[in-house]
């Protein structure tokens, strides 16, 4: 399997489930089995889906002096993520509180701490990413020096920008301009989902971008082959939670793209993996195994 260097954030995430949106006020609850608490982050995700699928993860990210990196230590051992490039530089690691109901909605509160004011070394990521075939950058601040190190690198550069609305947005422009494999989200287009591939292209010349359309599936484009096409969902188990579903596509197709070179198989593949980890409520579970997941698509068709 690859050797991937992944740049990200780490949290503690805390799971709320409600009955519906909007909430009623109510001065005391009791949601038995409602409240959850777990390592997350799209780093960690990212990090986790990855190794789960059978690769060498190098995961840079930076969490507090507090008793939470204890946790977060202890979670990366457990999935046998390497915590060497993991620094205790903050002065608190980052939280999130989820809330979710059981329609498939989802608020999601993420307090950064300092983290977007913090720096990880330079040579560190040198030392990472020197044996690494792709380099998956998320767009938190400390990763975003490293996207022209990555590119000077020849490596190949994976992103996710997220719920975006300008082509031209001040804060993730440098991630889609450096991305050779490009994910994001529908909910904020200012346009049609084609319409923004195509202005992407156009813009920065993206190889791969992949837009998520939750239930509707996703828009691939494949800039080489002048595609652009709606791959549609898949059904595997019942939906619990919606958060981290974009991770686990992300993630899934990184690796059957760098194992396979073939978009199309990979969004496939991803689609079945993104629909069996919405059954689980964390963002950072329900991560199958590459048997596993195989398993899965012989049962859908994929």
């Amino acid at each position: 399997m690859a050797k991937i260097l992944v740049a990200g954030l780490v949290n503690v995430e805390t799971t709320l489930k409600v009955e519906s949106f909007p909430i009623q006020y109510s001065p005391v609850l009791y949601p038995f089995h409602g409240v959850n608490s777990a390592v997350s982050g799209v780093g960690f995700n990212v990090a986790k889906a990855l190794t789960r699928l059978g690769n060498t993860v190098e995961f840079l990210s930076l969490v507090g002096k507090d008793t939470s990196q204890k946790l977060v230590k202890q979670s990366l051992t457990d999935e046998g993520i390497r915590g060497k490039y993991v620094l205790d530089r903050l002065k608190h690691t980052p939280q999130s509180v989820v809330i979710y109901d059981s329609y498939g909605n989802r608020q999601v509160n993420t307090d950064l701490k300092d983290i977007q004011d913090s720096f990880y070394p330079q040579v560190l990521f040198e030392q990472a990413v020197h044996s690494c075939e792709i380099a998956v950058l998320t767009n938190i601040n400390f990763s975003r020096p490293f996207l022209e190190l990555a590119r000077n690198a020849g490596k190949i550069i994976a992103s996710d920008v997220h719920a975006i609305s300008d082509i031209e947005d001040r804060y993730n422009r440098d991630y889609m301009a450096a991305a050779n494999i490009l994910f994001m989200s529908h909910e904020n287009l200012p346009c049609s989902p084609e319409d923004w591939a195509r202005w992407l292209i156009h813009r920065y010349g993206t190889e791969i971008v992949v837009i998520g359309l939750g239930s509707q599936g996703a828009i691939l484009s494949v800039k080489r082959e002048n595609y652009l096409g709606h791959i549609p969902s898949v059904i595997t188990r019942p939906v619990v939670n919606t958060v981290g579903a974009g991770d686990a596509l992300f993630s899934s197709f990184i690796h059957f793209y760098q194992q396979t070179g073939n978009p199309y198989a990979a969004i496939r593949k991803a689609m079945v993996y993104a629909s069996y980890k919405i059954g689980a409520v964390s963002a950072s579970d329900g991560f199958l195994s590459e048997p596993e997941l195989d398993a899965w698509c012989e049962r859908v068709a994929v």
